[in-house]
Formats: structure tokens, sequence, C-alpha cells
């Protein structure tokens, strides 16, 4: 990526997380919505948002919402950043986040299995 894309991708960033936290007036979108990356297409013509939402039962309802309130918050960018063209946003569901909070959980399952039986081995040594 140029340097150039970078800033886009960094302004486009905070400027949907800003209209996103001022909050849509679609009930669709529910839940924590985080911004987690933004990749602009070489020619400026469109912006991939990979959005993260908690509780992740709402993801799929609230990923719609987002797609139906992209024109407005293309308005808004439009108002931050100033260019001929301004990118059209396509939101997708980053779904990393849940992928990794389901591997903590996992390890920290074993871990407490794990300490368990060493607990229990350490009780029966000692009544032995």
């Amino acid at each position: 990526m140029t340097k150039r894309t970078d800033q886009i991708n960094s302004t486009i960033h905070r400027a949907v997380q800003t209209t996103l936290s001022r909050g849509l007036n679609d009930p669709r979108v529910k839940g924590l919505i985080s911004i987690t990356k933004v990749n602009v297409s070489p020619d400026l013509s469109q912006a991939v948002v990979e959005v993260s939402v908690l509780p992740a039962e709402k993801a799929d309802l609230t990923l719609k919402g987002l797609t139906s309130a992209a024109p407005y918050i293309q308005r808004e960018l439009a108002k931050t950043i100033r260019s001929r063209r301004q990118p059209r946003l396509i939101f997708k569901l980053d779904k990393t986040l849940r992928q990794e909070i389901e591997i903590y959980t996992a390890i920290a399952k074993v871990n407490q299995e794990d300490s368990s039986v060493t607990l229990e081995s350490q009780t029966e040594g000692a009544a032995s």
C-alpha cells in the first residue's frame, strides 16, 4: 500500500467510527460495533470496512443495518474527506475477534481442567 491509501484508510476508519458512535436511527444496528480494518481499493472507488459486533447473535442483523445505512455514512464521510471521488463503503463482518475469544475460552478451559487434575493427584498423593 502507498502512504496515501494508508492515510485514507485511517481517515475513513476514524470517520466511520465517529459516525457509528453518534448512533444510527436504524433499529437493526445494535450491540458493540468496532471497526477492525479498512481497505481502500487502489483507485479509491470503494472501501471495505470490516466490523466486529458483540454480542455475536446480533452480528448479521447489524451488518444488514450498516449496509442499508452506507449511503448516510458515506455522506458523513464526505464532510471529512475532501476528494473528487468518495469511496463506496462495503461492510463486512470480521470474524477474527470471535475466533480469538473462542480460542482463549478453549485454552482457559484446558488450563482449568489441567489444574483440577493436578489438584486431584496432589490430594490423592497426600492421602496415601
